[in-house]
């Protein structure tokens, strides 16, 4: 496992590994970035690694060699990662090792937001006009050509992270700065200097879930999303399966499998974003790892497939398990608490209350103490609730009531 993120994939994963019967190697350059994110008291899931190996990760072309000396005395039989920024350093060393995987080249454009843009308008997928900008001339020129409003996107960065939605050329210099402004991730990787100016699409979001195997992509289903905080993009809440009606259902099945088999990903989890327009699905993005925000837990509370498991499986050449269970949900939804304000968070009222709520799920909460700021990214919530409906597509509803009902007690600085 090359690093991990440090939201609930670093706790699904290993657990996958473990209830599958395997062992794994944690592969990472800080091991104090995952044990700081674990509860007080409690020992961080990614501990139950068989090895923990420190080396750095950032340094593809050396982390090779240092994986080939570890693979001629423990002999691995896969690669996995959770974390969007390693993907691509993963399939470079599944291929080096002739392991199971994704090819490094279809992640590799998967990863890169222009280059998803240029492959798939190269296959016909259809999706947003849009132009990659060297600097910020460039940028105001093509915002220009494709016209106002649109959506500034960095090409390497996740969780929504200055995504920006632009009504005029004020707003875009606005996002180009602040973009500018963030050269490193979190990961100490430097950013690509370039910029993905998009027309902005309207309508519904989506995701599509698969696993493709064997040449095969399976669709497990569609999530639907709620999303707010403009001019940013964060991502409020998911229900799973999404309340389409079976046109609409198809039509965003039919995109993700064409963007997928387009960027040649086999052999991988996928979580696929989709518009659903007016003028028809249209493509948002592409992940080659399965969804985050909880939502592999939504499929799995209703169908009983488990993606976490999937991931390990095909990154071990094994055929997934995909048979769908029984398991009382006809439908699960996930609300997330965002802070709108910055201080420092004393508690949130109300939570006694949602906890005893029939049909909650989960309810996790962000503790007292916390340092708090307004929402910019899925990075910034302070907790969710997930419930379950066991008749129909109820559970959204359900969610939207009990997260009514927490109110966070900000302490302004």
């Amino acid at each position: 496992m090359v690093e991990s993120w440090v939201g609930s994939m670093s706790r699904l994963l290993p657990r996958a590994v473990r209830e599958a019967g395997h062992e794994f190697t944690f592969l990472t350059r800080d091991l104090h970035h995952y044990l700081r994110s674990a509860p007080e008291g409690t020992a961080h899931p990614l501990l139950a690694a068989r090895h923990v190996l420190t080396t750095e990760t950032n340094d593809t072309d050396a982390l090779l060699d240092f994986v080939k000396k570890a693979h001629a005395s423990l002999r691995f039989d896969g690669v996995i990662t959770s974390c969007d920024y390693y993907l691509p350093t993963a399939a470079r060393i599944a291929g080096m090792l002739r392991l199971p995987g994704p090819t490094p080249e279809a992640v590799g454009n998967a990863c890169r937001k222009d280059a998803t843009r240029r492959v798939l308008a190269g296959a016909g997928v259809p999706g947003p006009r849009f132009a990659v900008c060297a600097d910020w001339a460039e940028a105001a020129a093509e915002a220009r050509d494709i016209g106002y409003p649109l959506v500034l996107k960095p090409v390497d960065l996740c969780a929504g992270m200055f995504v920006r939605r632009v009504d005029d050329e004020a707003a875009l210099a606005h996002a180009y700065r602040a973009l500018a402004a963030f050269p490193v991730n979190a990961r100490g990787q430097r950013r690509a200097p370039v910029v993905l100016i998009e027309e902005l699409l309207d309508g519904p979001e989506v995701s599509v879930e698969t696993v493709s195997f064997g040449g095969a992509v399976h669709v497990i289903g569609v999530t639907d999303k709620s999303v707010g905080g403009a001019p940013a993009f964060i991502e409020t809440g998911h229900m799973f399966p999404a309340a389409l009606d079976a046109a609409d259902t198809e039509a965003a099945e039919q995109t993700a499998r064409r963007a997928l088999e387009a960027l040649g990903l086999d052999e991988v989890v996928a979580h696929t974003e989709i518009k659903l327009t007016a003028d028809g699905p249209r493509l948002v993005e592409v992940n080659p790892r399965p969804a985050g925000n909880r939502i592999t837990e939504l499929v799995r509370h209703v169908t009983g497939i488990d993606l976490a498991a999937a991931c390990v499986d095909v990154a071990l050449g094994r055929e997934p398990d995909l048979r769908r269970r029984a398991t009382g949900l006809a439908s699960a939804a996930i609300g997330f608490l965002v802070p709108d304000q910055d201080g420092v968070l004393e508690t949130v009222d109300g939570a006694e209350v949602v906890r005893e709520a029939q049909g909650l799920l989960e309810l996790q909460l962000a503790d007292p103490g916390r340092a708090v700021r307004a929402a910019g990214s899925n990075n910034d919530y302070l907790g969710h609730v997930m419930a379950g409906d066991s008749r129909g597509p109820g559970a959204r509803a359900s969610v939207d009531v009990l997260l009514a009902q927490l109110s966070p007690r900000v302490a302004t600085r």
